[in-house]
């Protein structure tokens, strides 16, 4: 099984909410992280 970025977007979702719901304080930190992958990904900044 090959893990591709539409596999890996539902774990890094699953993941976060997980953390979100053990310790709220981190939604913050979490988003503005996903945000940046996301945005470097969709420049093609990172393969």
């Amino acid at each position: 099984m090959v893990i591709g970025i539409t596999h890996l977007q539902p774990i890094v979702a699953l993941v976060a909410g997980i953390l979100i719901l053990v310790a709220p304080r981190l939604l913050n930190y979490i988003v503005a992280i996903y945000l940046i992958v996301v945005g470097l990904l969709g420049l093609g900044l990172i393969r």
